[in-house]
């Protein structure tokens, strides 16, 4: 039988099934925090990535569809990041149109300039999760994003980095407290992980540690104060955040 870390708290389960771990290990793992697993050299972030989103959005804005032609990137900033179980702290004078972005992340593992479709996948080191939350209102109203989605702690990442992955048996699903708001297949992008680095690498360098956050599905909902927001893909685990408001 196969029991969670957390579940060995009960003195009686870790008896039963854990004699080969000391029980003061155990309780120093479930006390143990799980920072930010990596502090990015350069934050990179795909936008309109998915084609269902793009539909959906554009139906929303009763406008025409148009999926993107190529594969931009943008930027995030690190002072955003947090990590698993840290709060999402929405500022005071935030609307209430803050929402969340479930996001693939990939982690770059060797320099890459130039890469190519034969080359490109041995240059990530692996997989994590990310939330890009965005405050819709000064998204659409300032010049730049720099507050919408670079405000401190608006960037939850983690729990951790997976390095072996099967990206066409992934799946996106994102809860909040505990009810599922959007699943969407996490590989179904209309530029894939190679299209995106290979185009990057045509103009700039990527380095070790650097992160390209590949974009969301679904049309995102509102979170508020009190809410819990979990974002889960399958073959790397859950990150989950609280919401605070100032």
């Amino acid at each position: 039988m196969t029991m969670k870390i957390k579940e060995l708290k009960s003195k009686k389960l870790y008896k039963e099934y854990a004699l080969e771990i000391p029980y003061s290990d155990v309780e120093e793992l479930i006390n143990t925090k799980i920072l930010i697993p990596i502090i990015p050299k350069t934050f990179y972030a795909v936008g309109v990535n998915y084609i269902n989103h793009v539909n959906k959005m554009a139906k929303i804005r009763g406008v025409k569809s148009e999926p993107p032609n190529s594969p931009d990137v943008g930027y995030r900033a690190n002072n955003a990041l947090i990590a698993n179980n840290e709060p999402i702290i929405i500022p005071k004078d935030a609307t209430k149109n803050v929402q969340y972005e479930g996001e693939l992340v990939v982690v770059i593992g060797k320099k890459a300039k130039n890469l190519t479709q034969q080359n490109v996948w041995e240059h990530i080191f692996g997989y994590t999760i990310g939330n890009d939350v965005s405050e819709r209102n000064w998204q659409a109203k300032d010049r730049t994003l720099w507050r919408a989605k670079n405000s401190d702690t608006f960037k939850p990442m983690g729990p951790y980095i997976e390095t072996d992955v099967n990206l066409d048996d992934m799946t996106t699903i994102v809860k909040i407290n505990k009810e599922v708001k959007d699943q969407f297949r996490t590989n179904d992008m209309i530029f894939g992980i190679s299209d995106y680095l290979c185009n990057m690498t045509k103009y700039l360098t990527l380095y070790p540690g650097d992160v390209v956050w590949m974009g969301t599905d679904e049309v995102p909902k509102n979170i508020k104060d009190g809410d819990i927001v979990e974002i889960e893909i399958s073959g790397i685990g859950t990150l989950s955040n609280p919401v605070i408001r100032e």
